[in-house]
C-alpha cells in the first residue's frame, strides 16, 4: 500500500484572496514505512508573502524569485503522488491550496476523499488535547529539535513518524528479516541421506537452501510410541 506524505508552505492562509504555494514536501510510504523516495519542490508565488507566513516559514521573495512557477512543476508533483492517498495534517488547508493552483491551470482537482487527515485523527484519539505538529512530537517523542521554522519536507518527514504513532506504532523488536536479507521459509521436503542445513530464502536472489532436519532419533522414536500405546482408546483409532 503506498502513501503519501504530504505538507505545504504558502504565501499566506487563504487561497481564495490569492495567496499561493510557495514549497511542496512530500515522501512515499510503502505498507506504512518510509521508503527514502522525497519530493521536495520550492515555488515562485508570482506575488508578495505575507509577513505573518513568513514568520512561520521564513522564506522570502527574494529566495523564490529564480524558482520555477506552479505550472512548471505541476506535472512533476501529479506523477509522484499518482494516484495514492494523502497524508497531510490539517487536510483542507493543503488540499485548498494545491486545489487552487490545479484551478487555476484547468487541470482535475484532487478529491478531498483521497486525504487522510492526521489532525482529525489526533483528535479522535486525544479529545481536547493539543493536536498541533510540534504537540503530536512530543506525544510520540518524535525527536523535532531541528524544526525551527516550518518547513514542507522536514514537516512531512516528523509527520510521516506521527501517522506511524497514530495508527498503533512500530514494534522495532519486530523483524522478519536479518542483516544480510534472509528470512526463515517454511520447511520442504529432504531427500533420503541429503545432509540438509537450515531452509532460508535469499528475499534478493529468491535462492532456497535446504532445510535441517527434525526428524526423531530411534531412541526417541521408540519412546514415543511406548508412550502413545499407553493411552487408553485414543481418538485417531476409532471409525
Amino acid at each position: 500500500m503506498r502513501e503519501i506524505v504530504l505538507d505545504t508552505e504558502t504565501t499566506g492562509i487563504n487561497p481564495r484572496d490569492g495567496h499561493r504555494i510557495i514549497e511542496i514536501g512530500a515522501l512515499e510510504l510503502m505498507h506504512h514505512l518510509p521508503t527514502g523516495k522525497s519530493l521536495h519542490l520550492y515555488i515562485n508565488p508570482e506575488r508578495d508573502i505575507d509577513a505573518g507566513a513568513q514568520a512561520v516559514h521564513g522564506l522570502t521573495s527574494e529566495f523564490l524569485s529564480d524558482k520555477p512557477v506552479f505550472a512548471a512543476i505541476a506535472d512533476e508533483f501529479l506523477t509522484f503522488i499518482g494516484d495514492d492517498p494523502l497524508v497531510i495534517h490539517n487536510a483542507s488547508f493543503d488540499m485548498g491550496f494545491i486545489n487552487a493552483e490545479l484551478e487555476k491551470l484547468q487541470r482535475p482537482l484532487l478529491p478531498m476523499a483521497r486525504s487522510i487527515d492526521t489532525l482529525a485523527m489526533a483528535r479522535k484519539k486525544f479529545p481536547g488535547a493539543q493536536a498541533n505538529l510540534d504537540a503530536l512530537c512530543r506525544r510520540f517523542e518524535v525527536d523535532n529539535s531541528h524544526r525551527d521554522l516550518h518547513g514542507a519536507l522536514v514537516d512531512a518527514d516528523l509527520l510521516a513518524a506521527v501517522y506511524i504513532e497514530l495508527l498503533g506504532g512500530r514494534q522495532p523488536g519486530l523483524s522478519l528479516t536479518t542483516a544480510d536479507n534472509t528470512i526463515p521459509a517454511a520447511s520442504a521436503p529432504v531427500p533420503d541421506g541429503q545432509d540438509a542445513g537450515p531452509l532460508i530464502v535469499d528475499i534478493q536472489n529468491n535462492e532456497i537452501r535446504p532445510v535441517r532436519p527434525h526428524a526423531p532419533s530411534p531412541a526417541e522414536q521408540a519412546a514415543h510410541d511406548a508412550f502413545m500405546d499407553k493411552l487408553r482408546d485414543p481418538i485417531w483409532l476409532k471409525g
